[in-house]
């Protein structure tokens, strides 16, 4: 294994359910209409897509770049009031760093990754936004774009992911899948099958020392 790569949201930052009440506010404050499907249908696409999935799919009167910027500016407002890191995480990354080059590919915009990243100050010299690559999860792109700036094949990277979508991207960028699932959003079983199950962040270290 040369390298680990991190997803962030669900699996570092427990902001599932955060970007689930903003957007959700922002839908309903701005003339649109939530769907049932809305939630599991945007997890792990990038800023521009979900911007434009607000907009033309459920009605929300802005144009999608303005739709971006007001749910950005809240989450931002939310991480800087209480970052929601999952209890551990931080030492988990650490710790991993200490065997393996470490990244993050995550959907969170730029602004919000640099944010968790000032807050832990964790030794993460790559991290990459779906915002600046092809298209977001669960396209692979942003994992191969992470495991490119590591100078790591992405066949011998190891990828933490906790929803349906993100183990589709890792999955498909040929990685070898480690699944934290997401309480809130539990992944499909299916799609679960082609991973190794992490009951927990912080049973991850041992883990891949296994591995």
């Amino acid at each position: 294994m040369e390298a680990v790569i991190f997803d962030l949201d669900g699996v570092l930052v427990d902001s599932e359910k955060m970007w689930d009440e903003v957007r959700r506010a922002v839908v309903h404050e701005f003339h649109g209409t939530w769907r049932e499907e809305s939630t599991r249908a945007m997890q792990g696409m990038s800023t521009p897509e979900w911007a434009a999935y607000l907009a033309h799919d459920l009605g929300v009167q802005l144009r999608p770049g303005d739709v971006a910027q007001v749910v950005i500016d809240r989450m931002a407002r939310r991480y800087a009031e209480k970052p929601p890191i999952i209890p551990g995480a931080p030492e988990v990354v650490r710790e991993v760093a200490k065997h393996w080059p470490v990244a993050i590919a995550s959907s969170s915009p730029p602004l919000l990754i640099k944010a968790f990243l000032d807050i832990t100050r964790l030794p993460v010299p790559t991290a990459v936004s779906s915002e600046q690559v092809g298209a977001g999860k669960p396209a692979p792109d942003v994992y191969l774009k992470a495991a490119e700036l590591l100078g790591a094949e992405p066949k011998n990277c190891a990828a933490v992911e906790d929803t349906t979508n993100g183990l589709r991207a890792a999955l498909a960028a040929g990685m070898t899948v480690y699944a934290v699932p997401n309480p809130h959003f539990p992944p499909d079983p299916a799609v679960l099958e082609q991973t190794t199950v992490v009951p927990a962040i912080t049973d991850l270290p041992a883990v891949l020392q296994e591995g």
